[in-house]
């Protein structure tokens, strides 16, 4: 389902001189506002390598701009250009019909459980929580050091290594 998706759209985007990691990055631009370089990366599921040569590629076009935080230079903050504004609505109006299409015969209550069986299988994939997924589901992330996660994982997995299924008589 994911790759006719992704083609399809690769399809309707080639129309409005867009590909797909563009519109990625122009859409959580859109809903974050000025996000850092990793930020996007986690927000579009890429490696901080290939988000950063987006990044960079779509500064050469024009359609975002890129800043040193002040409060680390080392971190590269990107932010929508009018340029960048203007291809995000040329992109929306090119997928509408393409996302009416695809969610045609579907109530909203039905698209919010596909998102919440579409979140547990992200889980399941990642390996537990997420920071997005946390911050989608408004609950704010505990932090938690790599030894204490270490041993939630190993007793955890203990747990479940002495649970053993009733016998049938």
């Amino acid at each position: 389902m994911n790759a006719l998706y992704t083609q399809e759209m690769e399809r309707v985007l080639k129309v409005v001189n867009c590909d797909i990691s563009t519109w990625r990055v122009l859409a959580i631009l859109q809903e974050q506002g000025v996000s850092s370089v990793s930020d996007i990366a986690l927000h579009s599921v890429s490696k901080l390598s290939t988000t950063t040569k987006i990044v960079y590629r779509m500064k050469a076009d024009g359609l975002v701009s890129t800043s040193a935080s002040t409060q680390d230079g080392r971190v590269t903050l990107v932010e929508l250009t009018p340029a960048g504004c203007q291809q995000l609505q040329r992109v929306a109006d090119a997928t509408h019909g393409l996302f009416q299409r695809s969610f045609d015969g579907l109530t909203p209550a039905r698209v919010a459980k596909l998102n919440e069986l579409l979140k547990q299988v992200f889980r399941n994939l990642h390996g537990g929580d997420h920071p997005i997924l946390d911050e989608a589901l408004g609950r704010e992330l505990q932090p938690v050091s790599a030894g204490a996660a270490m041993a939630g994982k190993k007793a955890a997995a203990g747990a479940a290594a002495t649970v053993r299924p009733r016998s049938r008589r």
